[in-house]
């Protein structure tokens, strides 16, 4: 198959490396620079050069704020039959995007960003799959996903934001107002530098992605339960509470099983 990916980042790079060996691959990037870091594919710095490519399927790997951009650059430039498809981890937009352009379209999100997952090995990780998008090109992702031994769920768009509201949100959000409090430590302990490399990591994401997925509607209600659950604790540790502390010491084990 023809594969066009656009953007040659860390996940577009990734999606080259995998999919070249069995298919005829190109990747597009406006920056010269960053397709040094790409082989056994074809490079491509201009739009133009992808219509003598004829690509069945376009893979667009570009950070979340130029997804839709990057679609409306590239569509004068393939055919009505090719595929478009995103891995965008939030899809605010998306679907209003392919109901109006009417081509066909496939939506998936690998959840397994590279700041923190090992790209190399990924069978803890998880993928959702659109269930409004192409079924043939639902099973090719699946297949795809299936192969790297990810879990995959597949969800509708309304459900995929609600599942990152809870999935993202919460650890975001919990991980921010860690590193909003802190300060620095002369001998932190272990649990404290574990908590500091996960905000380091977090920190290092591009703040648009951030802001666009604490902006998720579904997130109010996933920051009141954070806020619910400190007010607990709060009042806990106030009245020194220690039969209420190992109840909800207890509760909290539970919802880790």
């Amino acid at each position: 198959m023809k594969i066009l990916i656009l953007g040659a980042g860390k996940m577009g790079s990734f999606f080259c490396d995998l999919l070249s060996f069995a298919n005829d691959v190109a990747i597009y990037d406006p920056d010269p620079e960053r397709l040094r870091f790409t082989f056994n594919c074809r490079r491509f710095a201009a739009l133009d050069e992808v219509k003598g490519f004829d690509p069945e399927l376009v893979i667009n790997c570009a950070t979340v704020k130029y997804t839709i951009e990057a679609f409306r650059a590239v569509l004068p430039y393939i055919s009505e039959r090719c595929m478009i498809s995103d891995i965008a981890s939030v899809k605010t937009g998306l679907p209003e995007f392919y109901a109006e352009c009417g081509r066909p379209f496939v939506s998936t999100h690998p959840m397994f960003g590279p700041t923190f997952a090992s790209l190399s090995n990924l069978s803890n990780e998880n993928a959702i799959i659109i269930k409004e998008g192409d079924a043939l090109g639902r099973a090719f992702f699946k297949q795809l996903y299936s192969d790297l031994h990810l879990h995959v769920e597949e969800y509708t768009f309304a459900e995929h934001d609600e599942t990152v509201a809870y999935s993202l949100t919460i650890p975001f959000a919990s991980t921010l107002v860690f590193a909003g409090v802190m300060k620095h430590q002369s001998a932190p302990g272990t649990t404290f530098k574990r908590h500091l490399a996960i905000a380091h990591g977090l920190m290092s994401e591009d703040d648009y992605l951030l802001t666009e997925i604490l902006f998720n509607p579904h997130s109010i209600d996933q920051i009141d339960k954070i806020q619910e659950q400190l007010s607990t604790l709060r009042s806990l540790i106030e009245t020194k509470d220690s039969d209420g502390m190992k109840k909800f010491l207890d509760r909290v084990r539970g919802n880790l099983k």
